[in-house]
């Protein structure tokens, strides 16, 4: 067995970026920038108000009189001299002559003229031209995935069109005899399949796009027609049949096919027999069948390895810190992931309750439980009120 860490780097080391593609700025939220984006234009593109008002000289004391409007979009044609306003609009161009803006409601209008009751500042609300940002200015790196905010600061840009990353397309195979798509008839001793409808989930919750084949029996002749054709696959994730029994035949099966395995079970709970390999030049992750053990495998692993392909750093997940509530048993050689509920109380301090029973095909728990308790190798009895380490699922769309 090796330990998570060690898996972890062999498998974000075998991901490769998806290659690039052009979208809409319409539809790049979610998705990772190829390439940088630059200012097309400068913003504002002059100097403008920031609020409604008149252009003035600050100079200037006593009546003006107003020489014309410019709403934003109509720039006013002549300047301002001195004696003189123009009645501006938030986002009007600021007139030349002009180096003030007077509020309106520091001004008293009678007709054509206005007289301030407060003097303005020289520079008063006024947004100067670049102040935002200017044409050629980078603005978002390659390697970004867009939020909303950035989507808008590209529109804001000019960029009609993104460069983006492709999304990964990860095949997803459940195997095993005994399973059953839900809906379908269960058999006498079988159950109702879950691992690939939330792996998909989870992939689709990553940004990518999710290919569910369909259930490959306990034979490696099926798990070897199952995997036959993966032209436009960027990963390959089974379910079931990584363990050591007599109906575990992922690997003989793939192997029919041309597979390379990298590694094979790894020091964790829940999760041992997960495998890793190459099946003509498919990465292949081999989840194990308990569904507990296949979806915290799929946080751990597949997570990051799905930002790899979307052209991602692969960070690793951001714990945070919580108290225990309930006191938990030394751990043995494996690092654990208990499933645990997870409170706040008055004073902000996050508290974490493992779940009493942490059986790897209770998905019940797994739904209702809010982080992950995460113990390292050989970690000592801990007493209620000690701190932990939590992984928060809700923090990664879970």
């Amino acid at each position: 067995m090796i330990p998570v860490a060690d898996a972890r780097t062999r498998i974000l080391a075998a991901m490769r970026p998806t290659g690039a593609e052009t979208v809409s700025v319409a539809q790049g939220w979610g998705r990772v920038l190829a390439s940088l984006v630059v200012a097309r234009l400068t913003q504002p593109p002059a100097d403008v108000s920031a609020m409604d008002g008149y252009a003035v000289r600050a100079a200037d004391r006593g009546a003006l009189r107003v020489t014309g409007t410019a709403p934003a979009g109509h720039p006013f044609a002549g300047q301002v001299q001195s004696g003189e306003a123009v009645r501006l609009f938030t986002g009007s161009v600021v007139p030349e002559g002009a180096d003030s803006v007077l509020l309106q409601e520091d001004a008293d209008r009678g007709g054509d003229t206005v007289t301030a009751r407060e003097a303005p500042r020289p520079g008063a609300h006024i947004r100067r031209a670049g102040q935002d940002f200017a044409a050629g200015d980078p603005l978002i790196p390659a390697g970004t995935r867009l939020g909303a905010r950035l989507v808008g600061l590209a529109a804001a840009a000019n960029h009609p069109w993104l460069l983006v990353h492709r999304r990964p397309r990860v095949a997803i195979l459940a195997t095993g005899d005994e399973i059953a798509l839900p809906g379908d008839p269960v058999m006498p001793g079988g159950i109702v399949s879950s691992n690939a409808h939330a792996i998909a989930a989870l992939v689709q919750a990553a940004g990518a796009e999710a290919v569910v084949l369909p259930i490959a029996r306990d034979t490696a002749e099926a798990i070897a027609a199952a995997a036959e054709n993966l032209s436009g696959v960027d990963l390959l994730v089974t379910t079931g049949g990584a363990s050591v029994g007599d109906h575990d035949l992922v690997q003989a099966g793939l192997g029919v096919q041309g597979f390379e395995l990298g590694f094979w079970q790894i020091a964790m709970r829940p999760g041992k027999p997960l495998l890793f390999g190459n099946l003509r030049g498919v990465p292949v992750l081999g989840l194990p069948g308990n569904p507990v053990s296949a979806f915290v495998c799929s946080m751990i692993f597949l997570l990051p390895a799905l930002e790899v392909l979307s052209g991602l750093a692969g960070s690793v997940q951001r714990t945070e810190q919580a108290v225990l509530r309930h006191p938990v048993r030394a751990n043995d050689h494996r690092a654990d992931h208990l499933r645990a509920r997870l409170d706040q109380d008055a004073s902000g301090i996050w508290h974490a309750t493992p779940f009493e029973r942490q059986d790897s095909s209770m998905m019940r728990v797994l739904a209702e439980a809010q982080c992950l308790v995460l113990r390292p190798p050989h970690a000592p009895a801990l007493a209620a009120g000690h701190p932990v380490p939590v992984l928060r699922l809700d923090t990664l769309w879970l």
